[in-house]
C-alpha cells in the first residue's frame, strides 16, 4: 500500500558529499516521523537522523555537524544531505516513514536501501 523509494547513494572520496532522497507514495493520510537508519559491515543498525512532521530533528552524535535531514511534506519526501563524509559512514542507508493510512493505524515503512561507500 505504501512504497518508499530511495536514491542518491554512491561511491565518494573522504570529505565528499552525497544527498540521499526518499519518496513515499501510496495510501497515505499523514506521515509522522521520517528518517534514516544505516547498517555498516559488522555493525548493528543505527539511527542516523530523524525528523518530525513539524520539522524537529534528531541526529546521531557521529553525524552531527556533517549531516542535515530535511523533508518536503507536500511531496512526502525526506532528504539526507551528507557532507564531510568519512570511511566510517560507509553503510547501506535505509529510509523510513511512520505512515497513517486513510483507514489504517500508524505503521513504519522502509525503503529498499541505498549503498554509500566512502573511500579512504
Amino acid at each position: 500500500q505504501v512504497q518508499l523509494v530511495e536514491s542518491g547513494g554512491g561511491l565518494v572520496q573522504t570529505g565528499g558529499s552525497l544527498r540521499l532522497v526518499c519518496a513515499a507514495s501510496g495510501s497515505i493520510f499523514s506521515i509522522n516521523a521520517m528518517g534514516w537508519f544505516r547498517q555498516a559491515p559488522g555493525k548493528q543498525r543505527e539511527l542516523v537522523a530523524a525528523i518530525t512532521s513539524g520539522g524537529t530533528t534528531n541526529y546521531a552524535d557521529s553525524v552531527k555537524g556533517r549531516f542535515t535531514i530535511s523533508r518536503d511534506n507536500a511531496k512526502n519526501t525526506v532528504y539526507l544531505q551528507m557532507n564531510s563524509l568519512k570511511p566510517e559512514d560507509t553503510a547501506v542507508y535505509y529510509c523510513y516513514a511512520d505512515v497513517t493510512g486513510w483507514r489504517t493505524n500508524e505503521y513504519r515503512y522502509w525503503g529498499q536501501g541505498t549503498q554509500v561507500t566512502v573511500s579512504s
